[in-house]
């Protein structure tokens, strides 16, 4: 089973998060086939790029198991928690970097470095039964996937902090009034959204659309950001091999099960 699906639908490409049974949680090989799925698209010259999930969650994040199972010795986590969250922020910028606009169809909830990619998003359809949440409080994590290097950008700096000290969950309504969300709708009707801005889209001049992403994303832009990103994985790093840190991952886990 492919971990990322790909559909080539009336000139978009949409990529699908593709492991519903796990909630869509970011594992290695999901992110590796994530980022060659948008490479092969570049290539399509596709109107739009679009980011959607399988099943009832968009994403959960990094998954816990994962990070426990890889916990036997201080240099596996640490060489995991590296690889990992190093290739998450490399999609990132890949979406950042996309020649297309980049939309991004939430079917449901999103938490952790999953985030990133909503973030990473031009336009956002959101179902609105869905929610944005950082759990890395509750955890001891550092956050990634661009919750301190993107999203301050976009909510302000004082909410930026206030939402991750107080683990806020971003109500689909909230998420749109902070400018996280385009649009909401009922989870049935996201593919239409997505198709209604697709359309759009192609009455028009897709270099105009490319130019203006290359401005908004140019190089001294995204060399900020991924600098930012390198912040975040760094101090990851630096927590993920605290004790404190494996004891939050054990209760987390057992909570979660």
């Amino acid at each position: 089973m492919n971990l990322i699906e790909t559909e080539d639908r009336d000139g978009a490409i949409w990529l699908y998060l593709n492991k519903p049974a796990r909630h869509n949680a970011l594992v290695q090989p999901l992110l590796d086939e994530m980022l060659t799925a948008i490479e092969r698209a570049k290539a399509h010259k596709p109107t739009a790029l679009v980011v959607s999930a399988r099943g009832r969650s968009f994403s959960t994040g990094g998954d816990v198991g994962s990070f426990l199972e890889n916990a036997t010795s201080e240099d596996q986590l640490l060489s995991y928690a590296d690889k990992l969250v190093g290739s998450l922020h490399d999609v990132i910028m890949a979406l950042l970097a996309f020649p297309a606009p980049v939309l991004a169809a939430i079917n449901g909830p999103v938490t952790g470095g999953s985030t990133g990619l909503l973030l990473a998003a031009d336009m956002v359809a959101m179902a609105d039964h869905a929610f944005v949440q950082p759990y890395y409080s509750e955890v001891g994590f550092g956050p990634d996937g661009g919750w301190t290097a993107l999203l301050p950008e976009k909510v302000g700096t004082s909410k930026a902090l206030e939402i991750q000290y107080l683990n806020t969950r971003i109500k689909a309504a909230d998420a749109r009034d902070l400018g996280l969300v385009t649009e909401l709708c009922p989870a049935s009707e996201l593919d239409k959204i997505i198709e209604s801005w697709v359309s759009e889209f192609s009455k028009r001049f897709s270099q105009t659309h490319s130019a203006t992403r290359q401005n908004i994303w140019d190089a001294a832009r995204c060399k900020l950001v991924q600098q930012r990103l390198d912040h975040e994985k760094s101090k990851f790093l630096e927590l993920i091999v605290r004790p404190e840190t494996f004891a939050g991952m054990t209760t987390f886990a057992k909570r979660s099960a």
